[in-house]
């Protein structure tokens, strides 16, 4: 549904709460302006949006990326303020099943913009992984200390000291193939 009807059925169970109340059916009146502040809820946060981040936290990636389909039109079924986010949550998908092709879903979460800080520095994590897996290391130590700097929260911080570690074992794998000399 776009948003813009979602405003105008919240406004009208909202006028039409009133009017129950003022005719005398309080009970009636009070359980429609409850429904008109969930639909007025679901303009700021898209029903689908909200179900696709529940399946993914419960790991059933089948169902988040159904959710996450039925968005046809995003530019217009969300508010410009999500679109980073879907591409995020299309991205972390992605990236289970083929994560050489989530790239370019992570690079437009941040062009678009995202609020949260964490959510920034998801994606540049991301992206400094997948430059990892392309033996790209200078773009992924680029993309660990911006995800570092982002992650002010330190809610990512195992991961960061993690990816850390793997691109020096990175280093030392690169030493060791180049010393080696098959006769």
């Amino acid at each position: 549904m776009p948003n813009i009807l979602r405003l105008i059925v919240a406004f009208a169970l909202l006028g039409s709460s009133i009017a129950l109340m003022i005719f005398g059916h309080w009970a009636w009146g009070i359980l429609v302006i409850l429904l008109a502040l969930v639909v007025f809820v679901t303009f700021f946060f898209n029903e689908k949006m909200l179900l696709a981040q529940y399946y993914l936290r419960k790991e059933n990636m089948e169902k988040a990326e159904s959710w996450l389909r039925s968005i046809k039109n995003y530019e217009k079924e969300l508010l410009k303020a999500q679109h980073g986010y879907y591409h995020l949550l299309i991205g972390l998908i992605e990236s289970r099943k083929a994560p050489m092709q989530s790239e370019k879903y992570f690079k437009k979460a941040l062009s678009l913009g995202m609020t949260m800080d964490h959510n920034v520095a998801l994606a540049k994590l991301s992206l400094a992984g997948i430059a990892m897996a392309k033996r790209n290391k200078r773009e992924a130590t680029m993309y660990l200390q911006e995800a570092k700097k982002a992650d002010k929260n330190k809610l990512l911080a195992e991961q960061i000291k993690m990816m850390q570690g793997q691109m020096s074992q990175l280093d030392k794998t690169v030493v060791q193939t180049r010393g080696f000399r098959p006769r």
